[in-house]
């Protein structure tokens, strides 16, 4: 496990891994090789899915690429502060229909294990990541092209860690502040009258 300080401590015990996966906004100017990308999209690719329809794709721009720009375009104006640095961007797309038409309800459910399951592949190979929902998913669709049987999910930045102090506040603060996380009580049910939604 890679030491910084979101690293925190847990009611139970889990692995490593997961701990070491957070949302950073801190980003070095080493570039992310194609190679190393393409470790994280295989490690999306075993996500499990209804049907094993496997509803992902992902479109990426690297640091300077025009689909950086475009990408980067969208986001709102927070997550451009911080995002500029990020070595890569990409957009997390759903396809929501089966190839008979009819609608597949459990899409964005299963491009959150694919973005999960990339996301932790990153952070065993020292490349953090970022999902922003922050962004205008009209103009993002419409530039990406993307078809009405399609929505974009949301958009990640990825990079290597660098020193929060390059940081503008509040993003130097909530970067070294540490995570919470609801006690399984507030979530986890075993009955009915217990139930809290």
């Amino acid at each position: 496990m890679k030491k910084h300080p979101k690293i925190v401590s847990t009611q139970y015990e889990i692995h490593p891994l997961l701990l070491d996966r957070w949302s950073a906004r801190s980003f070095s100017t080493k570039p992310i090789h194609i190679e190393t990308l393409n470790h994280l999209f295989e490690a999306a690719s075993w996500a499990a899915s209804s049907m094993n329809e496997q509803p992902w794709r992902f479109v990426f721009g690297a640091k300077d690429s025009e689909l950086f720009s475009l990408l980067y375009s969208t986001l709102a104006g927070g997550n451009q502060v911080w995002a500029k640095e990020a070595q890569v961007l990409i957009a997390v797309i759903a396809n929501t229909h089966f190839p008979d038409g009819s609608m597949n309800l459990h899409a964005w459910h299963d491009v959150g294990a694919a973005s999960t399951y990339l996301l932790l592949q990153a952070a065993e190979l020292g490349i953090l990541g970022h999902q922003m929902g922050g962004f205008n998913r009209e103009i993002a669709e419409s530039l990406l092209k993307i078809p009405n049987n399609c929505n974009i999910v949301s958009i990640i930045a990825l990079g290597y860690r660098d020193s929060h102090e390059l940081l503008p506040e509040p993003f130097k603060t909530r970067e070294i502040t540490p995570r919470t996380r609801k006690p399984i009580h507030a979530f986890v049910f075993d009955s009915l009258d217990k139930l809290s939604l």
